[in-house]
Formats: structure tokens, sequence, C-alpha cells
């Protein structure tokens, strides 16, 4: 604003100026209480704060001028006690004269310069003008049809009132619509039309993030509810729940709920977008896919298999995919399941590329069972080793069906100790009398007395363990409370002792497993060879109860390690902080003298299997040699062909033709003889064996490739995160009654976009909705 002139009683003095009710005092501006200070910013002519701004001599306030709707430019003058605007009409229609108020025809209005109000409230009010009212306007609000004072003619209210309608949430409109969206988590509140989101901010100062006109997505949001039923496992019958389509319909009003049959269209559309995702990766795996077979059972005569993929990508991470769901006149029979795969290969166009299959069931035909699987499968697939290692047992399952095996043998012990927990546990009067029981025999134990989960076999094992502690204070309770009377005897007592002694070694064993993040095959070698010496050990035990329990136990796992013990060597082969060392040390203890024997067999398995390997067509590499390691391997292949290096017309030309003469007389060793040979890996925390191969693929190329192969062998059906301690993991599985109802390519889609979908990427940010209003 121009600098006013003239003395003391002039309208507009140096320091002070009224505007309707505000009033700029030197750098400071007083409206309806606020205050900008001397913080406010100020840059070249103009001030701004929140939506003020002075530019020039013209000052706007929530984006209105203070005199009407024009603009001062700096061409308008204060001078003496008159104020001349020349170009634009001041308070709409009327001018301020000394101390008069002058028409503003007075002053024929020049060509105006209007701006475009850009406070945020225009957004939700709209100015209209007064009926009879000459240059009366009201600000309506867009929502509730509310109508506010904005000017009399000689006066602005100014927009702050405004503010408050539609921020305070005093508009009845967004207060409904704000209890409508409250369970939604993006804090903001929306119309009926899923447009206009406004946030109710706790300062003066906000703006918009430019979600505020989002628009809705019919399509996407149907997809959205497909994936939540996939993921959740509801049933697809939801979406005519009365309940479900309220709450939907309180959401997004437009919204329009499908019925069962096209949820069932949504639902396999996501399963097909996943499967063609997940086929794009499979075209770029550089290795071979072990598979794992899972059987399932219904209450028809029906069944269904499972097929999962396991493998490792070309970054040398590991991966596990279901691949197919399929139903199957009789999931046990080895025709059906050989028909299976074979279809589930040719599905994924994986003909060539099978290398092993996983099974979790248990029965007494194993070897007949796979040697079906492998003569009916080898006439369709290469296998390599001849199908050595082609049908694997879940190490899983055994644990479990020894453990169960256990248990069974005391069941009637337990029994009675499940019972006596019962009934120390019903009242809270007996809980503290066996504490006082325990307290006066002094028992040490700091266990707590616990029931089990009848389906999972390690909450038994701590049951028992615990109760076997207050052995002493079941029987003292027996005598001293007439009501209890299922204390074990001292030779039950010994039963369930051999029982925890036994259980602790599958407990061990499978909780080794679990620590690893990613279960590569070499880790079970470890623990299926100590298990197989604990129980060789244990059929000598001088104690028959003892060694009772532990025979039954070792006629099972016996035949197991006889079944998987050549693939649980060669994958522990691939760790090389172990290698062949390992397997020579740990045969040398459960064969004794015989040792050597089964140690030869690994390692003519081994390079049998580096042949297959050699003479499969090699992909090309870089052509790279870590410094310092050039020609110290050999050529790729194993053959025994060298390349002498161009002479470098040192002189030495004698001396190349001699270095051909001794590669040719002394070939050099092939990768796999290299990597035996070589110096263990020291054993390190967090030790990753995959990362090792990675950075030694240009070392060992062909082996690195065997090596990638062996490692993603599942050696157990649970993958990574799961319970390996429940029945409901291993072994046949129920498929419930609403599933067996639905067609067998809606179930499929069921199972395997569930599963795909926990890898999918997160969604992008626009397309997950957002909060409409940022606070500053």
């Amino acid at each position: 604003m121009g600098e006013p002139n003239g003395n003391e009683n002039a309208m507009v003095h140096e320091s002070e100026m009224d505007v309707g009710d505000e009033m700029i005092h030197g750098n400071e501006m007083v409206h309806s209480g606020d205050m900008i200070h001397e913080h406010d910013m100020v840059q070249g002519s103009e001030m701004v704060h929140g939506d003020e701004m002075v530019q020039g001599s013209g000052m706007v306030h929530d984006d209105e001028m203070i005199h009407g709707n024009e603009m001062i430019q700096v061409s308008d003058m204060i001078h003496g006690h008159e104020m001349v605007q020349v170009n634009d009409m001041v308070n709409g229609d009327e001018m301020a004269h000394g101390h008069e108020l002058v028409n503003a025809e007075a002053t024929p209005p020049a060509i105006t310069r209007r701006r475009r109000k850009k406070s945020l409230v225009w957004e939700h009010f709209t100015i209209e003008p007064v009926p009879g009212e000459r240059g009366c306007q009201r600000a309506c609000c867009n929502l509730c049809k509310a109508t506010f004072a904005y000017s009399s003619g000689t006066k602005i209210a100014g927009t702050s009132h405004l503010k408050r309608h539609i921020t305070l949430g005093s508009c009845p409109m967004i207060k409904n619509q704000e209890r409508k969206l409250a369970m939604t988590s993006i804090g903001g509140v929306t119309d009926n039309d899923g447009e206009g989101t406004v946030e109710r901010p706790s300062k003066r100062r906000y703006r918009y993030t430019g979600f505020a006109n989002a628009t809705f997505d019919q399509d996407r949001s149907s997809s959205y509810l497909a994936k939540l039923i996939i993921l959740h496992d509801y049933p697809l019958h939801v979406v005519q729940q009365p309940a479900f389509t309220a709450f939907t319909e309180s959401l997004q009003p437009r919204f329009r709920v499908a019925d069962v049959e096209t949820m069932e269209a949504e639902v396999y559309g996501v399963y097909q977008k996943e499967k063609h995702n997940l086929m794009q990766a499979l075209n770029t795996m550089p290795g071979r896919i072990s598979l794992t077979i899972g059987l399932w059972t219904t209450s028809q005569t029906l069944g269904y298999v499972s097929i999962a993929g396991q493998f490792i990508d070309t970054d040398w991470k590991v991966h596990r995919r279901m691949l197919n769901f399929m139903m199957v006149s009789s999931p046990h029979s080895e025709n059906a399941l050989s028909e299976a795969i074979s279809s589930s290969l040719t599905d994924w166009n994986m003909k060539d590329k099978l290398f092993t299959i996983t099974l979790d069931n248990d029965c007494s035909s194993h070897d007949i069972y796979s040697a079906n699987l492998r003569d009916h499968l080898s006439n369709k697939n290469n296998l390599m080793l001849k199908g050595q290692l082609f049908v694997v047992r879940c190490y899983a399952n055994i644990l479990n069906a020894v453990a169960q095996d256990v248990i069974a043998s005391i069941h009637g012990v337990i029994y009675s100790i499940r019972e006596s927990i019962k009934f120390i546990k019903a009242s809270s009067a007996r809980e503290q009398r066996f504490a006082e029981i325990a307290l006066q025999l002094e028992i040490p134990s700091t266990k707590t007395l616990c029931l089990d989960v009848t389906t999972q076999w390690n909450t038994t094992y701590l049951m028992l363990l615990a109760a076997l502690d207050y052995r002493q204070a079941f029987t003292t309770l027996e005598t001293c409370d007439e009501n209890y009377n299922e204390s074990p005897s001292a030779e039950d007592w010994k039963k369930v002792e051999a029982a925890c002694n036994y259980l602790k070694f599958l407990y061990d064993s499978a909780h080794g497993i679990m620590a690893a993040a990613n279960p590569t095959s070499n880790l079970f070698f470890h623990e299926a060879w100590k298990l197989q010496l604990e129980l060789s050990n244990a059929i000598s035990h001088e104690d028959p109860v003892f060694s009772s329990i532990a025979k039954e136990m070792h006629e099972r796992f016996d035949k197991y390690w006889k079944d998987c013990n050549l693939v649980l060597a060669i994958g522990v082969v691939m760790d090389p902080r172990f290698k062949m060392k390992l397997v020579e040390f740990s045969y040398s203890k459960i064969y004794g003298v015989e040792a050597a024997k089964y140690v030869k067999v690994v390692d003519d398995a081994l390079h049998d299997l580096y042949k297959d390997y050699i003479a499969q067509p090699q992909t090309l590499t870089p052509a790279y040699a870590v410094p310092g390691e050039i020609n110290k391997n050999g050529p790729a292949n194993g053959n025994n062909n060298t390349v002498t290096p161009p002479s470098t017309g040192d002189g030495l030309l004698d001396f190349d033709m001699y270095l051909s003469e001794i590669a040719i007389s002394q070939p050099s060793k092939s990768e796999l003889e290299q990597y035996l040979e070589e110096a263990l890996t020291p054993r390190i925390q967090d030790f990753e064996i995959v990362d090792w191969w990675k950075l030694n693929t240009l070392k060992f190329p062909t082996l690195s490739k065997m090596a990638r192969d062996i490692l993603a062998i599942p050696m157990s059906m649970v993958s990574s995160g799961g319970n390996i301690f429940s029945a409901a993991t291993t072994g046949s599985r129920m498929l419930d009654d609403y599933r067996s109802s639905l067609r067998p390519e809606i179930v499929e889609a069921l199972f395997c976009a569930k599963d795909w979908l926990q890898y999918s990427p997160p969604p992008p940010a626009e397309a997950q909705g957002s909060v409409g209003v940022k606070m500053e």
C-alpha cells in the first residue's frame, strides 16, 4: 500500500490503517484476535502469512481484498485527508474521502483487475448476493447450504468463521460423514461421493495433498475385496451378509457389492494375474525345481493334491511357491499322483527341470511307492543320478510320527497327568495348596504346570517335563486330599522320565531346523545323524523301560535314515564348512568299522552327479576371474584341454611350450576335486551358504549349478515360519466341508492365490488412498 502523507487526522496514518475488522499497525495486522508478528515472511513487496498477503499498496486478507474484491495497484495513492483510487473501486460501491464516504460513482471505474479467490474455504462455499440489499453478499456452504455473513456493502466479514464451520466439524454434513468414516484409518472425512475429503486441523495453517478429488474405482475395489477374501479365508458368500453390505455402504455408497458368482470370477481373475507373474519368474529360473507333494482328503471319496515348488533364483534367494491344488479321485494312489505331477510340470512348462519330489506320507510301502513314481516320471523327465535322489521323505513328518509313537506308548500315564493338572487348576485354593506342598517338599523347580494341545506334541512334552519335577507333590496331594486319586505310580513316572528323555532329542532337532530363516538341505544332515546315533545307542540301555521306548523310536527313524541319508549327506557336502569331512566323522560314529563302505557310496554318488552336470549344455559365463585365481581351477567343464596364454614377446616361447606339455601330461583337477581338497571354511556365526556360493559362482561355475539345485531340495514339507510340531502341517490333511463344496478350479484359485499374494509387492501409494488434508 502506498506510503500515506498528511497530518494526524488523515484516514490512514503511516503506522495504522483501519479496514473493516482489520487493522494494520506497522508490521502487524490484528484480525479477530490474530496478529502477524515480526517473524512473518516478507518477500519483495509481499508479505505472506497463512492466507493473507500484502502486495504493493494493496492488501489481501483470506484471499479477499480489503476493499471489495479488487486489488489496489501501486497506482493507488493516499493524499492529504483523502484516498484517491485511480483504477479500482474501494469497498464495493463506496470510497472513503477524507472523513466522509463518497459514492464510488464519482470516480468512474477504470479497467479492473480481479484476482481469483485462492482460500481453501471457497472449495466449500459459494458467494451469493442478498436479494433486495444492494452490495450485500452471503457465503453459502456447498454441503449443508447454511449461509454466513460475508459482505454488508461497506464491510467484509472475512473467512475465519467460514474456516471454523468446515475445519471444526460444525457442518452437519461433515459430522455425518465423519461418523461413517470413523472406522477407516485415513483420519479424514469424506462425503458420500468419495470426493472432497476434508481433515479437521488443529492449527489455522493447512494445505491439501492432492487426494481431495480422488475418484472411485469399482473394479479396483472389487479386486481388493477378492484379495481380502483370499488372504483371510473368508467364505465367498460373505458378500451377501447384511452386516457386510452395510459396512461397505458406510464406506462408499457407490460400491456395488457383487453376488457369489461374480465374486468367484473376481477371485479367479486375481489367481490368473498372479499365476502369470509367477510364470514369468519361473521362466528365468536358472536351475531345476524340487517339488513338495501334500495329500488332502475330504468327507467325500475325492481328494486333493497340493504341489509346491522350491528353487533358488539368479540372485541366490530361496523361494517356495504353491503351484497347483488339484482334485484327484484317489490321492494316495501313486498313479493318480504321478498324473497330477506330470500335469503340473506341463502346466508350468518345467518338464525338463524336475529335480526331486518330497512326500509327507509315512506308509510302509514307501519303497514301492517311490519306485512307481520314479519309473512313471523318468519316462517323461531326465532325472539326475538315475533317480537315486528323486523321492525324499519329509523330515518334519518323521519327527511327528516318532513323537506320536512315544506318546502313544504311555498314553495311560499321560491321561492321568492331564487329569491331575485339570484337578489342580480347577480352583485357586487347590493351586495354592499344591504350591504349599511343593514348598514344604523343597522342590527346586520353577516350571509351571500347564495343559497340552493334543495336536501339537511339543506341548505334551513340555507338560510332562513340568509334571515330572512335581512327582512328589502329586503323591503328597493324593494323601491329603480325598477328592484327588489320579497320581501316577512310581513305575508310571519312570515311563514319563524315559519318554521325556527321548522326546528331548526330537524337540531339540525340530528347534535346530526352525532356527534357520531359510532351511536349505545342508542343515538337515546335522540333526538326522545325531538323532540316528542317539537312538542306536539307546537300544542297549540297561533299563528295559528306556530301551523298549528307544527300540520303537529307532525302528521307525532307521527306515527314514536308510531312505534319505544319501541325499542328506550330499546336501551337507555342499556346505564348505563340512564337505566330506562331516560325513566321514558321523558315519564312523554310526557304522563303526563299516563306515568306509558307506562313505564310498556318498563319494561315488557325488562324482556321478557332478558328471551329469558336466554333460549338460553349458551356458556362457562372464569372461572374468578373480585376481590370483586365473588358471587355478581349470576349465569349467572339467575336461583336460588347457589354453596356453599367448607369448608376450619376452623370449620365453620355449617356456610356454613346456607349460603346455605339462598340462597335457598332468591334467587339471575338476571343480569338484578342487572344492573337496580345499581347506574348510571357518564355522562362523550367521554363515549364509547361499551367499558363499553366490560369491564363488565364477570360481566353480559347474559345481555351483549343482549346489544350487541340491541346496533347494525341500527336506521338510513345513516351510519357514510353519509349525513343525503340528500334525496339521504334515501327513494327510482334511479339507473342510465348505471348500469341498466349491468347484475344483475355485478351490485351486483360493489356495494358490493366497500363497502368491503373500509375496506380491504392495500396491502403489496412489492406489492405497490418502488423507485429503495434510497438517502443517
